[in-house]
């Protein structure tokens, strides 16, 4: 309810403020409010159609689209919010004088139109960012009544107190109040970011840094005012991730600096440049040393891997080829470096004599076969649907088995007919226990090293991005002090000019 009543009334002043302002000034001025509040009423009406078919959109969209609009609504809205702290710092203080200047020249051009099309303008702006604003805290708010009722709230007190400034009843320290609304829309904007991490998590954008942090359920049972302080105001959950908590400082500490640091904290022309210099160095030696240093792990497995029953087999890869060693045979595999395959173990002979035939039925002799009247050499004509697969991780063998069946056709060797028979082929595999262990050390070595891409890329590239912001800045502040230089020159000759005649 906190945060959508501040949300509420932070946005609905400002809007109101305006209105104020030109309403303050046509009635001065003795012209009609008309065409003002028409501009109020429209802009008010399509901003809450706008929050109304955001809402019916997001709701209308399966989970994991959902989680996805959600994580789209809760950037713009940071965006909104971080744009309105910083336009308010720096045009708060002239808001008045440039509203009544725009008024008093839309006055002189004989028509009210374009103060309608101000407020209306006004009132739609500070609408739309409340829409976003709101429904992105609505969708990380405990209770979504008590988020409605706080934000109408707000809302209904910023039209008081507008009507009051309108009035003339009500002064307000409007710098004092923005600082502090200020602030407290920052925390909820870092809420926001850290918030937008999860939802984009969930839906599928966001895979890297999910490892935990701190278990905060101590802090922040459920059902109590401290977890509603933290999940509810400040947006921050009982089990933070890794990235959400790096995305929440990146937020927050930068804002809050740039928005409250005291003036006589903050550095001076020569000396923020050689920071900023110094700043852009530094973030560049953090993402080297982050892509150098952070070890990518690996697991560790044996050479060879025990076959079930007794037994080793071995594994000997050459680019997109293998040869497997296992149960006294070498079989010849093609893969992609992890996952191996042959669609067959083996030349089978030809021609089969009793002997080796029994050596295919475990010395047993096939039903329907007289060995007495068929004695043999039998003719062979073999369907092979057998096959071999591998699992590699590196040059290791994680598991390898045989699968499928043996059908044999035999023909003549006194046989009046032919014989089809189908046979269990010499099967093997590696030991069961050996594959479900070292499956699961690798991966666990393969979720670890994919968690550890937000040391070794994605903060390294999110460093990049912040030196080349500061020495973009060092580049604008230089060619703007270069062109000022040029501007005083300029001046000077004119004046040494218009003084020597």
């Amino acid at each position: 309810m906190l945060p959508t009543f501040v949300i509420g009334l932070r946005e609905g002043l400002e809007a109101a403020l305006i209105v104020s302002i030109l309403a303050t000034f046509l009635r001065r001025n003795g012209a009609s409010l008309r065409g003002l509040w028409l501009g109020v009423g429209a802009g008010v009406a399509l901003s809450l159609a706008v929050g109304v078919i955001l809402d019916a959109v997001e709701r209308s969209l399966p989970q994991a689209k959902q989680e996805a609009m959600e994580t789209i609504i809760g950037l713009v809205a940071v965006f909104f919010v971080t744009g309105m702290v910083f336009w308010m710092r720096t045009h708060a203080r002239f808001m008045k004088r440039d509203l009544e200047a725009a008024a008093a020249g839309a006055l002189t051009s004989g028509t009210t139109a374009a103060l309608a099309l101000m407020a209306f303008l006004a009132v739609l702006r500070e609408g739309f960012e409340t829409a976003v604003f709101l429904l992105a805290t609505f969708q990380s708010a405990g209770s979504a009544p008590s988020a409605v009722f706080g934000a109408v709230a707000g809302i209904l007190a910023a039209v008081v107190l507008g009507w009051g400034m309108y009035r003339g009843g009500v002064r307000l320290n409007l710098q004092r109040f923005f600082s502090i609304t200020g602030f407290f829309l920052i925390l909820v904007a870092a809420g926001l970011v850290l918030n937008a991490f999860r939802t984009g998590h969930e839906a599928g954008w966001v895979s890297v840094g999910q490892g935990r942090t701190v278990d905060l359920t101590w802090l922040a049972p459920a059902g109590s005012i401290r977890s509603a302080l933290f999940s509810g105001v400040l947006g921050i959950p009982r089990d933070p991730r890794v990235i959400e908590v790096l995305a929440w400082v990146a937020y927050l500490v930068p804002m809050l600096l740039i928005t409250f640091l005291p003036a006589r904290l903050r550095p001076g022309h020569g000396l923020a440049q050689r920071l900023r210099v110094a700043g852009a160095a530094v973030a560049v030696v953090a993402a080297v040393v982050l892509v150098l240093a952070v070890p990518t792990p690996k697991a560790t497995l044996p050479a060879t891997a025990p076959l079930q029953g007794g037994g080793e087999a071995s594994i000997a890869i050459h680019g997109d080829t293998a040869v497997l060693a296992a149960d006294g045979k070498s079989i010849e595999l093609h893969g992609d470096g992890t996952s191996w395959s042959a669609a067959h173990s083996g030349a089978r002979p030809s021609t089969l004599d009793i002997t080796t035939l029994l050596t295919y039925t475990g010395n047993r002799v096939p039903v329907g076969l007289d060995v007495h009247s068929a004695p043999g050499p039998y003719q062979a004509a073999w369907a092979d649907h057998t096959s071999v697969t591998a699992t590699t991780y590196g040059d290791r063998l994680v598991d390898a088995r045989t699968a499928g069946s043996l059908v044999l056709t035999l023909s003549g060797g006194g046989l009046t007919s032919p014989r089809v028979m189908t046979l269990d082929p010499a099967s093997w595999q590696v030991d069961p226990a050996y594959a479900e262990k070292a499956g699961a050390a690798v991966a666990a070595a393969h979720a670890t090293a994919h968690d550890r891409l937000l040391w070794t890329r994605w903060v390294p590239v999110a460093l990049l991005a912040t030196a080349l912001l500061l020495l973009g800045q060092v580049v604008r502040t230089k060619r703007r002090a270069s062109r000022r230089a040029q501007r005083a020159s300029v001046t000077e000759g004119t004046t040494h000019v218009d003084s020597l005649t």
